[in-house]
């Protein structure tokens, strides 16, 4: 993922609430969210090159996703696949702070990432850069290309309609409207990540149209306070166009 919002006991009858985007190379094969037959309790997409995935919940309640650390420094060829941290944290059995205290231990042999992981109870977070591992108090948390809420404007701008749009709940049409948001910020607001200036540009929105890359599905998750989830998610095209959609719905042993 490259954008992640998620609202943790931020609403009273839904305490958890994720909105997000994928942004992939185009020509990166994936297939949409489903219940996985090699794991059958791992609803999640699935990326075709490397076996894992960017973002699933469990039949359990376990929550996680993970993004990308925009670093060109920090490349590493050959490391292994951070896609595979994401289905581990979904499939394992230990809560969110041991879940990502594990990960913390062998995060250096990933390309940079960050990795938010929810047990259901707890909700946390592993910043591969920094090394950290905490758990997050009740609230709106916004996540890109960088550490958890650094003030990006397509990071803040999200965090505020996400949080109007929490209001309007159990209506859920605002969150697809912010995430298919693709008006690039301001020069001068850009950040500097190492990329070049176009790039910085065509990065900046939530949304995602550039060359050979872009935001490939948009998700939203809604799981209320008797475990009851509604997983939705939005595929886009090479041009950014609507393809497909799915929307899966179950209950966990979770609730609020």
């Amino acid at each position: 993922m490259c954008l992640i919002v998620v609202g943790w006991h931020a609403h009273p009858d839904y305490p958890l609430v994720v909105a997000a985007n994928r942004d992939e190379f185009l020509a990166r094969p994936a297939v949409p969210a489903h219940w996985w037959t090699d794991a059958p309790e791992l609803l999640a997409g699935r990326d075709l090159e490397a076996g894992g995935t960017w973002m699933g919940l469990s039949r359990g309640g376990r929550f996680a996703a993970l993004t990308n650390y925009r670093d060109p420094t920090r490349h590493r060829p050959g490391a292994p696949s951070r896609g595979t941290l994401v289905r581990d944290c979904l499939t394992g059995t230990d809560d969110a702070e041991q879940r990502l205290r594990l990960v913390a231990e062998v995060s250096a042999q990933y390309a940079a990432f960050n990795l938010l992981v929810s047990d259901g109870r707890l909700l946390g977070i592993h910043e591969s850069t920094t090394g950290s591992v905490r758990l997050l108090e009740p609230g709106v948390y916004g996540l890109s290309n960088h550490v958890l809420d650094t003030p990006w404007p397509k990071v803040e701008l999200a965090r505020e309609r996400f949080t109007a749009a929490l209001a309007r709940l159990p209506d859920a049409d605002a969150f697809l409207g912010l995430l298919r948001d693709d008006e690039p910020a301001p020069d001068h607001h850009l950040p500097e990540t190492g990329v070049s200036a176009d790039w910085e540009r065509w990065l900046s929105p939530a949304f995602i149209r550039a060359p050979g890359y872009g935001t490939r599905c948009s998700t939203l998750i809604l799981q209320d306070r008797d475990g009851k989830v509604t997983f939705r998610e939005w595929t886009w095209n090479e041009r950014g166009e609507f393809a497909s959609e799915v929307t899966h719905r179950f209950n966990t042993a979770v609730s609020g």
